[in-house]
């Protein structure tokens, strides 16, 4: 614990003398976590192109050796900060190299470039990010008895009560904290497997997608901190008959939206089919070995193996929902991802293989 047993810090609300803070916040070396740090502005800026480059020690993040080890970080993205509040920001970066080139870590710039080619398609995205909570040692889940399991799954999903939810007041935290942010947070709810929630990003268009989803994987992850409460973003937290966690990513472009639009999405999704294997290795910062205790075909998944698609089919690569089936237009779900994969290179694979033909 932090020594304060829960209450205010009482030296956050001292005055600033006209200087800001940016807490500058990357990918590290496992393409999966984040790691950040504090640099103090002389005067409030929401722009990244006015914010300076900085730098980190890459020998500790699994980005650089010791004998050269500084790696650039560059600011991409600004959000309000709602730990520091007041004129104080968040500031997503991408990393480069120690001559400025991209760090082979940084799988934004592509994104971005990719992103920028196909800009009149006007492709959007929306992310349902799933996540387990734990306790401060990270092994057991949130609320779960000590010894044994809980209940089977089936009362949980979107449940009320505690004898069914745990962690209720992390997610409001989270939730507000992101609108608070200028995340583009859109919706929450209980998952299927108790201490599992779930929140969803979007509609983003283009490399937005990524910066957004990253900064609340931060968010969350702070808000943790003050409950002391670990989240995991491990695609088959908990062996056996639970449910596993994904990044379902949904997608459309201008035409899938516009009347008609049915017939774009099946022919994007014809183009996905052809290319299985390869999203699967884009799909989790391991090569797809992560998604192998996720994407059995049980548990609401389809088999790791097998491309398939369905209307409102929850066991498919691939899902239409009912309504867009009905009104003909709108947007389909990628159900692979996983919960763990980095935002850029899932949208960037999609991109590139619906619209670039890659």
């Amino acid at each position: 614990m932090d020594g304060l047993d829960g209450q205010t810090n009482p030296f956050m609300d001292l005055d600033q003398g006209g200087k800001c803070q940016a807490y500058y916040i990357w990918i590290d070396g496992s393409g999966q976590f984040l790691r950040g740090k504090t640099k103090t502005l002389m005067e409030p800026t929401m722009d990244p192109d006015t914010l300076p480059v900085w730098n980190f020690d890459g020998s500790s993040t699994n980005q650089a050796l010791g004998e050269n080890s500084d790696i650039y970080i560059k600011p991409v993205a600004c959000f309000k900060d709602p730990f520091r509040r007041g004129e104080n920001i968040l500031v997503m970066c991408e990393t480069l190299d120690h001559e400025g080139n991209v760090h082979p870590t940084n799988r934004r710039r592509s994104c971005a470039n990719n992103m920028d080619k196909c800009a009149d398609l006007h492709p959007w995205f929306g992310i349902e990010q799933e996540y387990t909570m734990f306790d401060f040692t990270g092994v057991h889940p949130y609320g779960w008895p000590v010894n044994g399991y809980p209940g089977p799954q089936g009362p949980y999903y979107c449940g009320v009560g505690s004898d069914k939810v745990k962690g209720r007041k992390i997610v409001e935290a989270h939730y507000r904290a992101c609108m608070y942010a200028g995340i583009k947070i859109a919706g929450t709810n209980a998952e299927v497997m108790p201490s599992q929630w779930e929140y969803q990003v979007g509609p983003c268009e283009g490399i937005e997608m990524g910066d957004h989803l990253w900064a609340s994987r931060w968010i969350l992850q702070r808000i943790a901190e003050e409950f002391n409460v670990v989240i995991s973003f491990d695609p088959k937290p908990i062996p056996g008959d639970w449910n596993g966690a994904g990044c379902h990513t949904n997608i459309s472009t201008l035409a899938m939206r516009e009347e008609g639009g049915l017939e774009a999405i099946y022919e994007a999704i014809e183009l996905l089919g052809k290319k299985h294997m390869e999203h699967i290795v884009e799909y989790d910062p391991s090569g797809g070995e992560d998604n192998k205790r996720r994407l059995t075909g049980l548990h609401e998944t389809a088999s790791i193996n097998k491309f398939n698609y369905g209307v409102a089919h929850r066991g498919a690569s691939i899902r239409i929902p009912r309504q867009v089936a009905a009104d003909g237009k709108g947007y389909f779900e990628d159900r692979r991802p996983s919960s763990n994969a980095d935002p850029y290179q899932v949208t960037d694979r999609i991109i590139r293989t619906m619209c670039l033909g890659e």
